[in-house]
């Protein structure tokens, strides 16, 4: 056998890692000078894409069309992400495998993100633990806001993270990618801060754009497929009642589809929410099970590949969220 051959297999493979493979949402190391980024989840991606501009080269870790609850990083990931100057992940629970990763990260000079850190997070009991009477006073705020409805908390482990569905908390996560790529590349900070500018004023209108709508709603309950729009229920006063739990891999049991049911009758609920990256079933039983029909409400943990190939973004999402939500609440 040649002795040489092991070694030039092995020389291949490591070269064959280190290049990686193009997939969508993820790039090679650039080779003209750009800042290279790591995010983990879509929301991110856009946000430093916006904020960073031409100076950047972004990549996504978790691919289209990948739910991302419970996803893992491969080996392949990892060396991507161990060429980053700068890593950005969301945190309140939504990437626990980032905590075993700091330290070499931090060793190797890595700028981290925890973009929800320091955000107003919403906490609570396990979904489906309370229910019944209206809430008698608003909970204070970070806590979970159950308004009387079944499956309304925050749910188990305690934090939400769904934290990007806030157009407002989604501007102070801007803010923070701002100041790291300043810090990262202070040559080109001027342009960071001019581009995150007019990023973080799209923002704003975007939040007017909601809470201008709010006001014509007739209801103000939405019935979703998994808990992942508190913080917009919490952001304009609606109520989120979630066939599942934080993690849409939860399974409800059937006391508690049952309370939900008995919920959109009494309310007249005409529309079950359910999402492009979870299987529609259980939404669209229950909605046959209660006489509703069913409309798409997208949490951006992910796009599908057909979103992607349509240039979809995060503001041009919101606002398909924000139609959605007119027609089945009744807004003008």
């Amino acid at each position: 056998m040649n002795r040489g051959l092991p070694v030039l297999l092995a020389a291949v493979l490591l070269v064959f890692c280190l290049s990686g493979c193009n997939a969508a949402g993820t790039s090679a190391p650039p080779g003209d000078g750009k800042m290279e980024v790591v995010t983990t989840i879509y929301p991110l991606y856009d946000f430093a894409r916006q904020v960073g501009g031409d100076r950047v080269e972004v990549t996504r870790m978790l691919p289209p069309g990948v739910e991302p609850h419970d996803w893992e990083p491969t080996a392949r990931d990892m060396v991507r992400l161990s060429r980053a100057k700068v890593f950005i992940y969301n945190g309140a629970g939504m990437e626990p495998w980032v905590d075993r990763q700091l330290p070499t990260l931090q060793q190797k000079g890595i700028v981290v993100v925890e973009a929800s850190r320091g955000l107003d997070l919403i906490t609570g009991t396990p979904e489906g633990a309370a229910g019944g009477e209206e809430a008698a006073a608003p909970e204070p705020a970070g806590k979970g806001h159950n308004h009387g409805h079944p499956g309304t908390e925050a749910g188990p482990g305690g934090v939400d993270p769904h934290v990007w569905l806030d157009p407002v908390q989604a501007r102070q996560i801007v803010q923070k990618i701002r100041d790291a790529f300043m810090a990262a590349d202070p040559a080109h900070a001027d342009e960071y801060q001019s581009r995150a500018q007019a990023y973080l004023a799209e923002l704003a209108a975007l939040d007017g754009e909601y809470r201008e709508a709010v006001q014509g709603f007739q209801s103000r309950d939405i019935v979703t497929s998994h808990a992942a729009f508190g913080y917009l229920a919490r952001r304009y006063g609606l109520h989120q009642v979630p066939v599942m739990g934080l993690s849409p891999q939860s399974e409800p049991d059937p006391a508690h589809m049952r309370r939900i049911a008995d919920f959109c009758r009494e309310h007249h609920v005409k529309y079950i929410f359910f999402e492009t990256l979870v299987s529609p079933k259980l939404s669209e039983t229950l909605a046959r099970e209660v006489g509703a029909a069913t409309l798409v409400l997208n949490p951006l943990e992910g796009l599908t590949p057909e979103e992607e190939r349509r240039g979809e973004n995060y503001l041009s999402i919101m606002r398909q969220n924000l139609a959605r939500l007119k027609m089945a609440l009744g807004g003008s």
